[in-house]
């Protein structure tokens, strides 16, 4: 059956027909690219409400649906969908969450999964078998309680 098989271009990642159609923020963290201590090992490359859905066809005629992603890596990148979050201000008013936060919440909960890896590869490596996050993450939630780390005070850091 090898013959058959077609292989899909690494932009388009292969994604669920229920998250193609849903208005879902998309989240694409980057690991294994910051060089240097850093309390980070995931950072949030993009966050975005907007996507290209691509269809394609198999040999059995079965639609197959694909996010496109220019410059998309499976060595460094994971892909996140997540649903429009809030957040209370002093106020007592629920306020929506950008992208970027959303990011940053999702990355803060899978930090201790990252797999370690050189930043740099052979140009005849392959791609590897396992994702760069290695942690699944929860999927049924009833109530999501997410601790934002404290911003560092501009006294602490200036001396």
């Amino acid at each position: 059956m090898g013959i058959f098989r077609r292989k899909v271009p690494s932009h388009l990642i292969p994604v669920h027909p229920d998250n193609a159609a849903k208005k879902d923020w998309v989240v694409l963290l980057e690991a294994g690219t910051i060089v240097g201590p850093s309390p980070e090992r995931l950072r949030v490359a993009r966050a975005t409400l907007e996507r290209k859905i691509v269809k394609k066809y198999n040999i059995l005629l079965r639609a197959e649906h694909f996010l496109v992603v220019e410059g998309y890596d499976p060595r460094i990148h994971a892909m996140y969908f997540c649903p429009q979050l809030y957040r209370y201000d002093p106020d007592k008013k629920l306020v929506p969450l950008q992208g970027e936060e959303i990011g940053r919440m999702i990355a803060q909960s899978l930090e201790g999964g990252v797999v370690g890896r050189r930043p740099w590869y052979e140009p005849s490596e392959k791609s590897p078998d396992q994702p760069i996050i290695s942690t699944a993450a929860q999927t049924e939630f009833d109530t999501v309680v997410v601790e934002l780390p404290t911003a560092r005070s501009s006294t602490a850091t200036g001396s």
